[in-house]
């Protein structure tokens, strides 16, 4: 039992990425099927939002590296190491990996839905990381001063939902688009995005509460691992070296960046207990004195 509550944590992290990456393949299967890209944020955001609410209604560090020891290099290295995995598994393709010889599930998508642009799209995506890592901070300093995740996350989701209705609305104005058919895959994409979105939100800043942003967000280079994986497994797509090795050096990095944060936190307890050893007797010390003196 104390084994799996030291590691709480990193299984919940590990099936939040699971989650997040199935999250990718019904958002592709969605848009296939002609969903607007702005209209599915704004219900999936408002959906998670109202599933939310009602328990914030009713239940309701800065990270620091040293590079002097081993612990903090052990967090530079793997964050380095993750970060060229995930660079490798998008730049660098290589050889293919021969197919299975069937696919477990074949979902129906329609062939040219995907516009590569390779001057847009790097741009973006280090535009989304950047904001992506400014979120975790900004969660973090907000825990200080507001330690309810539940009702956090209810907020997030909630203005999430409102600004993309505000801008979907801007830029889409047929009536028709809003209408989602029950049962659909565009009807089970938004929903299962939307529950993630409430869950997942909710045990990532759980355990950027115990653990810190930085935790939270390596396990986002294990996720990209993951879809791979399951784009080659569930949609039978090409496998390429390139994604394997990048994928071994997200794993080993992620590993060295745990190994690190775990020695420092055992670090940190030892130190804490031996100040408050050296507190309590200093005040027994100056209690006996006190008592001595006439």
């Amino acid at each position: 039992m104390a084994t799996l509550e030291r590691y709480k944590p990193h299984l919940i992290m590990f099936l939040t990425q699971i989650g997040y990456a199935i999250v990718y393949f019904f958002t592709e299967a969605a848009f296939s099927q002609g969903l607007n890209p702005h209209i599915y944020v704004t219900y999936r955001f408002c959906l998670s939002a109202c599933l939310m609410f009602p328990f914030a209604y009713f239940l309701e560090r800065m990270e620091v590296v040293n590079v002097k020891n081993p612990r903090g290099m052990a967090k530079i290295l793997g964050t380095l190491i993750s970060l060229a995995g995930v660079t490798t598994i998008t730049l660098y393709k290589g050889p293919a990996v021969q197919r299975l010889s069937a696919a477990i599930v074949h979902i129906n998508r329609h062939s040219g839905s995907v516009h590569e642009n390779w001057v847009k799209g790097p741009i973006l995506t280090v535009a989304s990381c950047i904001t992506w890592a400014i979120w975790y901070i900004l969660q973090a300093i907000t825990l200080k001063k507001y330690p309810t995740q539940v009702s956090l996350a209810a907020w997030m989701n909630g203005i999430g939902g409102a600004q993309s209705a505000v801008f979907a609305v801007c830029l889409q104005h047929k009536a028709s688009a809003w209408s989602i058919k029950m049962f659909s895959v565009n009807f089970w994409s938004i929903t299962y995005s939307g529950i993630c979105s409430a869950v997942f939100v909710c045990l990532q800043i759980w355990c950027m509460k115990e653990k810190g942003p930085v935790f939270v967000a390596m396990f986002n280079s294990l996720q990209t691992v993951m879809v791979v994986v399951l784009a080659y497994l569930v949609l039978g797509e090409r496998l390429y070296t390139g994604s394997i090795i990048g994928g071994f050096l997200v794993i080993i990095g992620l590993y060295f960046l745990l190994w690190g944060k775990d020695r420092e936190q055992s670090y940190n307890k030892s130190q804490e207990s031996h100040c408050n050893e050296i507190m309590v007797s200093d005040k027994e010390e100056m209690a006996s004195v006190e008592k001595d003196e006439p």
